[in-house]
């Protein structure tokens, strides 16, 4: 085997495993993302896995659809469900026992778009009395699902993805995954401050599609 091949493989045996809970419009379009790189991952929605047949068959066969439990079990969990769904997408889950969740959610929902009540907390620090033992990282809420889905280098540099946490090894892995999607990231710190610059709505950051050019 040559040392390409070599490097290859390594990088491909290190990458953490991936689940996916939520396949709306912001589930399918990370799915969507991994898919391009041929990255694995496991989909998951609260109708079971032969509801997403067609959607798996769409992906490619870096795609596979999975139970809930099983998108939970991933090294690496992204939760992305309409905000008044998710206590019962998250409800029975183990504790994640140290695993990272990247909450990909915003507390606002179609079709009366009106602002959840969270009682001053951000949205990621309500979401993470949801996930027990969960390192959370808030991630790949702020931009349409369609520029999620898309080519981060269409506009000629890399499209910008927010990210914040209080986990720097937890950071640090979401940080390196972004970057193997092909996007720009920038860690806007603790999730107390990052995840309302980056929360729809009342951020100042989700109505910005930001490119980084080299």
């Amino acid at each position: 085997m040559n040392p390409a091949t070599t490097k290859q493989a390594s990088q491909e045996q290190a990458m953490p495993s991936i689940g996916i809970i939520g396949a709306g419009q912001i589930g399918s379009a990370i799915a969507t993302a991994l898919a391009r790189r041929s990255i694995p991952a496991t989909l998951a929605n609260s109708r079971g896995p032969e509801s997403l047949t067609e959607t798996v068959a769409t992906l490619g066969q870096s795609i596979t659809a999975g139970t809930r439990e099983e998108a939970a079990s991933k090294d690496i969990v992204v939760v992305a469900v309409n905000w008044s769904k998710l206590p019962a997408a998250l409800a029975g889950l183990p504790d994640f026992g140290g695993r990272i969740v990247v909450d990909a959610n915003n507390p606002i929902e179609a079709p009366l778009f009106k602002p959840v009540d969270l009682g001053g907390r951000s949205s990621s620090e309500a979401f993470a009395g949801w996930v027990s033992g969960a390192r959370v990282v808030k991630a790949f809420n702020h931009l349409q699902p369609h520029l999620v889905a898309g080519d981060p280098s269409s506009e000629g540099g890399r499209r910008v993805l927010f990210y914040s946490g209080d986990d720097a090894e937890a950071k640090a892995q979401v940080g390196a995954l972004i970057d193997r999607l092909g996007f720009f990231g920038i860690d806007l710190g603790l999730l107390a401050v990052g995840s309302r610059l980056a929360q729809f709505p009342g951020g100042p950051l989700p109505a910005l599609n930001l490119v980084k050019f080299d």
